[in-house]
């Protein structure tokens, strides 16, 4: 069984969904440390399509951290003293009203935003089905805050591999960083590797094309074709070439 987990992020770029089509199951790492900046910093906010230098802005959402810095993602609340919610559908709605995928997509996430929210992993990961449901993608989903496993980093994910029974992970490109490869041979767990080459789609503002931002840019643009656009992006599964020699 091919496991692949990721932090529940706020409205994930394209490469995260691609990842959930390759996989067996699905499972939301809701339990780890909630990390506001830097490569982990996408729980909390995303990317949009706009005007200016960068062709893009955030999208983000309040959270409150004061005395909460070391608070796990599924323990993350929203400040809702900020009026979030409406910022961002309108800004949505601004971009994206005369976008051919608008009138597929847009009463399915209005309906979301229209809810009031405390909980960030809830809010993300209703988000995230929403949109797997929007894309046809029917990827069971298990979350870790279910889970026994425990652990950090490399011994975290061989404990929820083992928990549900998966003989093979998929981790995203970036796992070559941090994860000890070695580990997951002993556990006999196979570790693959994602590289996603984001599709080139028509941006609905001119000038360079912008990728891998948030998947709602490529739904607005895209409309019925976002599942075909999404899985023209090829990425490559490869296996660790340590872990083959004794295949």
């Amino acid at each position: 069984m091919l496991l692949t987990g990721h932090q529940p992020n706020y409205l994930p770029y394209p490469g995260f969904f691609h990842k959930i089509l390759q996989a067996d199951l699905f499972l939301v790492v809701d339990t780890v440390q909630f990390v506001k900046r830097g490569p982990f910093g996408w729980i909390h906010r995303n990317r949009i399509r706009t005007e200016g230098p960068e062709g893009w802005s955030w999208l983000t959402v309040p959270v409150i951290t004061h005395d909460r810095y070391l608070q796990s993602i599924r323990e993350t609340r929203i400040d809702n003293r900020l009026p979030w919610r409406r910022k961002h559908w309108r800004t949505i709605e601004n971009l994206y009203r005369g976008a051919s995928g608008f009138p597929l997509f847009a009463p399915a996430l209005e309906e979301i935003y229209a809810r009031e929210w405390d909980s960030l992993s809830d809010l993300n990961e209703t988000l995230i089905r929403e949109i797997m449901a929007l894309l046809q993608i029917r990827t069971p989903i298990r979350k870790l805050s279910d889970l026994k496993a425990d652990g950090k980093s490399t011994e975290l994910i061989v404990n929820f591999c083992r928990d549900l029974g998966a003989d093979e992970y998929l981790s995203g490109t970036h796992g070559r960083d941090y994860l000890d490869q070695g580990s997951f041979e002993r556990a006999g767990i196979r570790l693959t590797f994602q590289e996603f080459a984001c599709p080139r789609y028509p941006q609905r503002l001119a000038g360079a094309f912008v990728p891998n931002l948030s998947i709602i840019d490529l739904l607005m643009c895209c409309g019925e074709r976002s599942r075909e656009v999404l899985e023209s992006g090829q990425p490559r599964i490869q296996p660790d070439p340590s872990l083959l020699a004794g295949r």
